[in-house]
């Protein structure tokens, strides 16, 4: 029983760690701004404590991402559109970023711990990037529009997969392709 407690505190420990790094990370500037937005560091901890801590934990962080957005101001833009449609589409992209990024770790990491986090680590930007799309598919449309044509884009839907998410979308795709596996790697090194 001992050993279960130790487990279970070191397994808070982490989760407070990453807690606290995606609140850092997305507070004091782990994001990369770029035009209105930010190109978030903060899935990397997202999935590492999502792979770690299970898919609870991952929503948990998911969850502490989205507050944090609304403290720094990335969610003004629409805010200042559509408060609930905004409120809804910043918890369910955050929220469910982090908990599918943890079911796909434990539903693959009995086959490889390696490919398990590679996985996470695509299907978390996926969702996040999918579920903003259609929050401003559901809620925005009509100002993403507007938005788009005065920046000459040619339709909304243009505007909003290159103007708003592609390369958001490709930087963290990237990031954390090539960052989670190599985190958890030095995490599991540490620990043997």
């Amino acid at each position: 029983m001992n050993n279960k407690r130790s487990m279970s505190t070191a397994s808070l420990v982490f989760l407070a760690i990453m807690t606290a790094l995606v609140i850092l990370l997305q507070v004091i500037g782990g994001g990369i701004k770029f035009g209105l937005f930010s190109i978030s560091l903060v899935l990397v901890p997202i999935v590492l404590g999502a792979s770690v801590g299970g898919p609870l934990a991952g929503a948990w962080l998911g969850f502490i991402f989205s507050i944090a957005v609304f403290l720094t101001g990335d969610a003004a833009a629409f805010l200042a559109v559509n408060v609930p449609g905004t409120i809804i589409t910043v918890f369910a992209k955050g929220i469910f970023a982090g908990l599918i990024a943890g079911l796909t770790y434990k539903a693959l990491s009995k086959l490889s711990t390696y490919g398990a986090v590679f996985a996470s680590a695509a299907i978390c930007p996926i969702v996040n990037t999918g579920i903003f799309l259609i929050g401003c598919r559901l809620f925005f449309y009509e100002t993403i529009a507007e938005w788009g044509a005065a920046l000459g884009y040619e339709s909304a839907a243009a505007y909003m997969f290159f103007g708003l998410a592609g390369l958001n979308f490709l930087v963290e795709l990237a990031t954390n392709l090539i960052l989670s596996p190599v985190i958890l790697r030095l995490l599991k090194i540490k620990k043997a």
